[in-house]
């Protein structure tokens, strides 16, 4: 039960102190998207979902191995998701996004590995992550050709 209540809290505080301000999420907004992105509205449920997974795992893989540092690794993956968006408009670049959308990847395919030695369920509940990191990866690089000619700051 405290292991439980510890991954939540740490996810949430995350979650909190790596969320951008108002006035630079609008900025994010504002910007173009490719006119193949028609499920944007579906993307809030989505990672909900994949936050989900990702608080299964983590439970899964602390009952496994009661492993600190395979805990730092889940924190380190949650870093790195959770900065995506927060580096973008604390920046106004999209091409941070970019480079953050892959590094997590790598970073959460490494953690898999991992993890599938000591739980394959914890393993698996990563994979949701694994599809879609991509595909947020991608998005941010079109959004960048979109984009490219634009001001980077609007005041």
């Amino acid at each position: 039960m405290v292991a439980a209540l510890l991954i939540l809290l740490v996810m949430v505080a995350v979650g909190v102190l790596l969320n951008p301000g108002r006035d630079q999420f609008a900025w994010f907004i504002r910007l173009r998207r490719p006119a193949w992105l028609t499920f944007e509205r579906l993307i809030p449920a989505i990672w909900v979902a994949i936050y989900a997974c990702f608080y299964a795992s983590a439970l899964l893989a602390w009952d496994a191995s009661r492993s600190w540092g395979l805990m730092a690794g889940y924190f380190g993956l949650l870093v790195w998701v959770q900065s995506y968006t927060w580096l973008i408009c604390r920046t106004r670049r999209l091409a941070n996004g970019t480079a953050v959308g892959f590094a997590g990847w790598v970073w959460g395919l490494a953690l898999t590995v991992v993890v599938l030695q000591m739980s394959g369920l914890a393993a698996l509940l990563l994979v949701p992550y694994l599809l879609w990191s991509p595909v947020g990866t991608f998005v941010t690089w079109q959004m960048q050709q979109l984009n490219s000619g634009r001001p980077q700051r609007f005041e």
